[in-house]
C-alpha cells in the first residue's frame, strides 16, 4: 500500500448514484472518482438538484449506490457494521432534532452512543471527550441551555460538536450554514476550517457558498451535469470549472477575484 493510498481516508472508483424503483433506475450522476485526504477540509458545490445531497447520502450509506466502489479507511463501505460505521464517520444532516427539550449538552452526549453500554451510561471518559468538544467550538456559554432556547446558528453549532464528539476520523455535513445569515455562514465555515486544523480530522460538507468555500477550503468537488471533479479551489478556477456550474446568461465566474457575479 503505497503513503498516498494510506493518506486517503474516503476513496470512490466509478462510482454510479442514483435511485432504484421497482418499474426503473434513475441516475444521478456516475463514474464519480473521489480520493479524501486525511486532514483536509473539502466542500462539495453544485446547482440546485444537481444531486449533492444523493452523493453525501450513499458515500455514508444512509442510501445504497447503483454502482462503483466506495472504500473508507483502506476497507470496503459495504463491510462495515452500524457500529464500527459510527466510530469512523459521523453525520449532521438538515433535519431538525427529535426532541429539543434536551440540554445542549445531552444532545452533544449522544455522539457518544457508539462507545457506550448498552444502558446508555456515560463514563468519565465519554463526559470529558463531550467537554472537550464544547470547548473545541466555543460554546460553553449554550451548555446548559435547552435546545428549543438556541438560534439556528447556535444549533448548528451544537449539532457540530455533537460530531465532535462522536470522535470520527471522517465527518460530513450536508448544508450546515442553510438558513443562517451571511456573517454567521462565514463563521460557520470558518469554525469547520479552525477544526480541520486543530484535530486533524477530515472535514466535507456540501453547500451553496461557493465563494466561501474556494476562499476557505483545501480541495473541492464541484458537481455538474457533465461530471464530478474533484481539485484544489486555484486548480479548478484555471481550468475554468466554476465557469460551467450556471448558464451564463445571468452569473458569470470571475477569475480574477474568484467570485461569481452578476452578468451586466
Amino acid at each position: 500500500m503505497n503513503k498516498e493510498t494510506q493518506n486517503n481516508i474516503l476513496k470512490t472508483v466509478n462510482l454510479t448514484i442514483g435511485y432504484t424503483s421497482k418499474k426503473e433506475e434513475t441516475t444521478i450522476a456516475s463514474n464519480i472518482n473521489l480520493a479524501l485526504k486525511k486532514g483536509e477540509l473539502i466542500g462539495l458545490v453544485g446547482a440546485n438538484g444537481i444531486g449533492k445531497s444523493t452523493l453525501l447520502r450513499t458515500v455514508t450509506q444512509v442510501q445504497p449506490k447503483l454502482s462503483g466502489t466506495i472504500v473508507l479507511n483502506q476497507k470496503p463501505l459495504e463491510n462495515y457494521t452500524n457500529l464500527d460505521l459510527a466510530k469512523t464517520m459521523s453525520l449532521v444532516l438538515t433535519e431538525t432534532i427529535a426532541s429539543k427539550n434536551l440540554s445542549v449538552f445531552e444532545l452533544i452526549a449522544l455522539g457518544r452512543q457508539p462507545y457506550t453500554n448498552w444502558v446508555g451510561n456515560l463514563s468519565q471518559k465519554d463526559i470529558t471527550i463531550v467537554n472537550k468538544a464544547i470547548k473545541q467550538t466555543n460554546i460553553e456559554n449554550l451548555k446548559h441551555k435547552k435546545c428549543f432556547e438556541l438560534s439556528d446558528g447556535q444549533l448548528q453549532k451544537v449539532m457540530i460538536t455533537r460530531a465532535l464528539a462522536q470522535d470520527t476520523d471522517l465527518i460530513i455535513l450536508d448544508e450546515p450554514t442553510t438558513h443562517l445569515d451571511m456573517y454567521h455562514k462565514a463563521y460557520i465555515l470558518k469554525l469547520l476550517q479552525s477544526l480541520v486544523k486543530e484535530t486533524g480530522k477530515t472535514i466535507l460538507f456540501s453547500s451553496h457558498e461557493i465563494d466561501l468555500a474556494i476562499q476557505l477550503c483545501d480541495t473541492m468537488i464541484v458537481m455538474t451535469k457533465e461530471e464530478v471533479i474533484s481539485n484544489t479551489p486555484c486548480n479548478l478556477i484555471e481550468q475554468g470549472v466554476f465557469n460551467t456550474l450556471f448558464p451564463e446568461d445571468l452569473i458569470v465566474f470571475d477569475t480574477k477575484t474568484g467570485s461569481f457575479r452578476v452578468k451586466k
